[in-house]
């Protein structure tokens, strides 16, 4: 028994031992030259650090232990030597610590609740605001021996990836103009010289140029380049006039004093969108770095990265962008890169930014709020778009750069893939389980192992035996076959046995090394060294149609899936349960529905299609053998997640969210366990059948949005989306289609119902039809969402149009159509349908399509 005894007292004392620091004593906040060193002998570890109980926190800045004795944050700095950080009224905790500051707050009111880490750090800061700041030491192991050697500023901060070592952007620094401004057909062109000798990696370019171009009243370029020798540039050409536009909504000011300044004003308000000095301005032959400061911390952009939020967080976050085959990770640039930016202004007005770059390059986003850009190399090319809307500013840009594309009307089905069949066998048990489930299943994929050792244009005759035999019954059945096809191909295959490298070696379309001649080789999937096809080779054109014509005449795809790019190249039992009978609040068959319904305020009805023609054309639709084969994006993520193993909550919730992405593909990695959604039983089977239902009666209503990107550049082209409302800002827990449809999927694990904010329109219930209550507008509201359900809200003053669904496209396509009617306050609604024969690529330039316009009007 006393053994017992003294074996329980030890393990109390281990376990007391071992038990970390409180963590509040283990702020990172606390500045590194407040930790004092814990464990000063060599061959610290964060497992030996925190068995001394202490704190464990990685720094970059050499001298500043990573192990260090628990402080608490708010006595670390004595009361007496509190010097207050933030002077404005109305701080908080998040202000505070976004200017690197300490948040304590106290009972005395003449104790600064907000103070810096020590007085020098405050003369500092006062002296080298952190916005004004260009690191002079981008490169780890910054001392301040170094900085000071190299004529530059020393000043610790606790901030993540505000630089030690600097020069203020507004010294005697960087570039200025050397002559007057000249005046050019489209706007401007300065000359500047470098004005100082601090240099970070050297070749620092002297002169630069700068032109500034008013392309139209709402678009302007500026771009930085060197004007004495060629630098590489994106070939994108973006048509501009030949003259300078009038009317401009924009003012462009400039003025040389210590240093060039130069700045972009909307007119009309007044408000700051631009603004830089060329102080801070470094243009080197591979490192150009570049500051601007704006009005507004609300900003959005940067796609292709796994971001926090959708309203970006400004407090000092770095976004790379080199663009490669890439898993998410926090904050890792992905597989695109797309160095364009929004911001909401302050008034609601909106601008956009792109950088035309695709070099390797890095955003700071910062909580003045500015933004740093910095890249290796090429030229800084702006263009900014004026809005004032975002609509505005989406449809500006993308007249700049190219409209989305007009995707197959096939390819808005619900598709499956996974990297890991192995079989034919097991492909076909996949597919026909969601045959029995009645699960719409328009597009299946084929991932790298239906190829014969993972080389392109061939497939395994082994495991897969019988795939195009299977590919044509599939076809024959409704659907789509996409095949993935790698950028890269094996050179060590046998002479003669591969006609793919042998073709593509003769006609030399090979990415080559710095020599010119030598093809650049490297490792990838197929065994042996892999070479590179050069895109940008005509050659490369002519081999690879001949290559896929000549595989598509032994598999007949429909589609193919760049495996770097995660982009496809575009070539059930139905359930006719679809409009709502809101007097009986039960759901009424499409097929006894050709009259007008009508209660309340929301309105369905039904109309008719045979397939090649639709009622009251004013043009017949043309049905060609031409395909529509165009780039189809990833928009969505993987539904159900690609690596690892899923879960049946998680996996059902994630198919009921990907109903709604533009893509909607499940796909998953080898080695992890099936997850299609006809794996998990009856029940599951059932829930995503219903939500996969629900996608396809309303895919008329998604095409017809894809028609308004096309020709317009956005979906929605006559509804604004509430952007004067602050609370929208930060909300990305829900989204709209188009103008019309609220979906606000659930996403915490357990959760019955979800928290959905109403801005200030009239609101239905997808399921009932029934009115959201008025006194819920501009509310946080929770709504029941049980496992079964995804909510779903209209938006009053819309026109749906709508179409009994089916297992297949192929199949719904020949179904009645009906329209849902939600009437705004007014009582009135409209929209829209475009309609074609869903694959030709020509159909919109021919006018081979019915395009109908709604109205709505309940006034007698």
């Amino acid at each position: 028994m006393k053994a017992m005894k003294l074996l329980r007292f030890c393990s109390m004392i281990v376990a007391v031992l071992a038990s970390p620091v409180s963590s509040s004593l283990c702020s990172v906040s606390l500045p590194p030259h407040l930790r004092k060193d814990c464990h000063p002998d060599p061959g610290a570890s964060e497992v030996s650090c925190l068995a001394r109980n202490c704190c464990w926190s990685p720094f970059k800045t050499p001298g500043i232990p990573w192990c260090f004795e628990g402080v608490d944050a708010c006595s670390a700095v004595p009361v007496s030597e509190r010097v207050d950080c933030y002077l404005e009224p109305e701080a908080n905790e998040a202000s505070c610590e976004n200017r690197g500051c300490h948040w304590c707050p106290t009972d005395n009111a003449t104790v600064p609740f907000c103070f810096y880490n020590s007085k020098e750090e405050a003369e500092c800061i006062t002296r080298f605001p952190l916005h004004k700041r260009v690191d002079c030491h981008p490169q780890p192991g910054a001392t301040r021996e170094a900085c000071e050697a190299k004529g530059c500023f020393w000043c610790s901060t606790n901030l993540a990836n505000v630089p030690w070592c600097f020069y203020p952007a507004d010294g005697p620094y960087g570039y200025t103009l050397s002559d007057q401004p000249q005046k050019t057909a489209k706007g401007w062109r300065m000359i500047l010289n470098k004005r100082d000798t601090i240099s970070l990696f050297g070749d620092d370019i002297s002169p630069i140029a700068m032109d500034i171009e008013y392309h139209t009243k709402d678009r302007l370029r500026f771009k930085i380049y060197d004007p004495n020798n060629e630098r590489f540039e994106v070939p994108l050409n973006i048509d501009s006039p030949p003259n300078t536009a009038d009317d401009r909504n924009y003012e462009v000011e400039f003025r040389n004093d210590s240093s060039f300044q130069f700045r972009i004003i909307r007119k009309i308000t007044g408000t700051v969108l631009w603004e830089t000095s060329f102080g801070g301005l470094i243009f080197s032959n591979q490192f150009i770095h570049i500051k601007t400061t704006f009005s507004s911390s609300s900003v959005y952009g940067f796609g292709e990265h796994e971001h926090p939020s959708f309203k970006h967080t400004m407090n000092y976050v770095k976004y790379g962008m080199f663009s490669r085959d890439q898993a998410p990770v926090a904050f890792g640039n992905l597989y695109g890169v797309h160095p364009f930016y929004m911001c909401i202004e302050n008034d609601f007005n909106a601008h956009g930014v792109l950088l035309l770059n695709s070099n390797a390059q890095d955003v700071t986003l910062s909580p003045h709020p500015s933004i740093t850009f910095q890249t290796i190399g090429g030229v800084l090319d702006f263009y900014m778009f004026l809005g004032p809307t975002p609509e505005n500013v989406v449809q500006q840009y993308t007249e700049a750069i190219g409209r989305p594309f007009m995707p197959p009307y096939w390819s808005l089905g619900f598709q499956l893939s996974r990297w890991g069949y192995n079989n034919i066998k097991v492909l076909q048990k996949t597919v026909e389980r969601l045959k029995q489930y009645n699960i719409p299943h328009d597009v299946q994929y084929g991932d790298i192992d239906y190829m014969d050792c993972q080389l392109d244009f061939t497939y395994d005759k082994t495991n897969f035996a019988g795939l195009p035999e299977y590919v044509k019954a599939l076809k024959k059945d409704g659907m789509h076959y996409v095949i993935i096809l790698d950028p890269f191909l094996t050179k060590d295959e046998p002479e003669g046995t591969y006609k793919p490298y042998d073709l593509g070696q003769e006609m030399g379309i090979w990415i080559n090394n710095s020599d010119g001649a030598t093809p650049a080789i490297g490792r990838a999937w197929p065994p042996g060294d892999s070479v590179f096809p050069d895109y940008t080779n005509p050659l490369t054109t002519k081999w690879w149609i001949q290559m896929c014509m000549e595989f598509k005449n032994i598999i007949d795809y429909d589609g193919i899936w760049i495996n770097t790019g995660e982009a496809t190249v575009g070539e059930g039992g139905g359930q006719k349960e679809l409009l709502y009978d809101h007097n009986r609040a039960s759901i009424a068959s499409i097929e006894n529905t050709n009259q007008e319904r009508n209660s309340g305020q929301f309105y369905t009805s039904a109309g008719d299609s045979s397939g090649s023609t639709i009622s009251q054309h004013e043009n017949e639709i043309y049905f060609g053998n031409t395909s529509r084969k165009n780039i189809f994006p990833q928009v969505g993520a993987d539904i159900c997640g690609f690596n690892e193993d899923t879960n049946y909550e998680l996996c059902l919730r994630w198919m009921q969210l990907g109903a709604f992405y533009p893509f909607s593909r499940n796909h998953n990695s080898i080695g992890s366990k099936e997850q299609d959604p006809g794996v998990f039983g009856e029940e599951f089977a059932t829930i995503s059948r219903s939500v996969l239902l629900i996608r396809y009666t309303l895919l008329p209503y998604l095409y017809t949005l894809f028609y308004h990107s096309h020709i317009s550049g956005i979906f929605y082209p006559k509804k604004p989306r509430f952007t004067s409302d602050p609370q929208t800002h930060g909300i990305d827990k829900a989204f709209l289609w188009g103008s019309s449809l609220m979906i606000t999927p659930v996403l915490e694990k357990g959760a019955k119902s979800v928290t959905v904010y109403f801005p200030e329109a009239f609101w239905y219930n997808f399921y009932t039809g029934e009115q959201v209550p008025p006194s819920w507008q501009k509310m946080f509201v929770e709504i029941p969402a049980p496992l079964d359900i995804i909510p779903l809200f209209i938006r009053g003053g819309n026109i749906l149009p709508i179409q009994a669904p089916a297992r297949t496209t192929e199949q719904s396509r020949l179904n009645p159509f009906g329209l849902i009617i939600s009437l705004d306050e007014q009582e009135e609604a409209c929209g829209s349908l475009f309609w074609d024969d869903g694959d030709s690529i020509d159909s919109i330039e021919k006018e081979n399509y019915f395009y109908a316009e709604y109205k709505f009007s309940n006034v007698s």
